[in-house]
């Protein structure tokens, strides 16, 4: 059974919530309606529910062989701006997001240097990801706030192990 999932930050909202639900597509629809109702006001109904519905997506898997990742190393001293270019990334791709879950970190011995993982679910799909002109807008986006070029390490993923 695939599981599904519900994550506050990517709805519209001026609350800032954080959680994210997951579990079976009824579990989450019903745990998404009672937080929507408790936390953010809203009120139970068919319309809810449908909104709620639309704004389910598969949850990530735990990555296995067949899977792609690839490593982004860059440099900026700019990382605010670049963590609000993320978020405004991944809500303007929205349902087309192909990266399946993301790791971003700095570098200790290497000031201003940042090493971001990404895991798709397979080379086409993150093919499919960069051909994407939100992605591509994104790209140059990012350039901009670099201190120098981007660098890239595409792997197959041949061993993967979960706790």
């Amino acid at each position: 059974m695939t599981r599904r999932m519900l994550d506050c930050r990517e709805v519209p909202s001026d609350s800032g919530c954080s959680l994210t639900l997951t579990g079976s597509e009824d579990e989450v629809l019903e745990a998404g309606a009672a937080h929507a109702v408790a936390v953010h006001g809203h009120t139970d109904g068919p319309e809810l529910r449908d909104a709620l519905r639309g704004a389910l997506r598969d949850a990530p898997q735990a990555t296995g062989p067949g899977a792609f990742v690839q490593l982004i190393e860059f440099r900026t001293q700019h990382y605010d701006q670049m963590d609000g270019l993320i978020d405004g990334w991944a809500s303007e791709i929205g349902a087309d997001r192909t990266a399946q879950w993301m790791i971003m970190g700095r570098d200790r011995d290497h000031a201003d240097t940042y090493v971001e993982v990404v895991e798709f679910p397979s080379a086409e799909a993150a093919q499919a990801n960069s051909d994407s002109p939100v992605t591509t807008a994104f790209a140059g986006k990012m350039t901009a706030l670099c201190d120098g070029p981007v660098g890239f390490r595409n792997l197959d993923v041949i061993r993967a192990m979960t706790p």
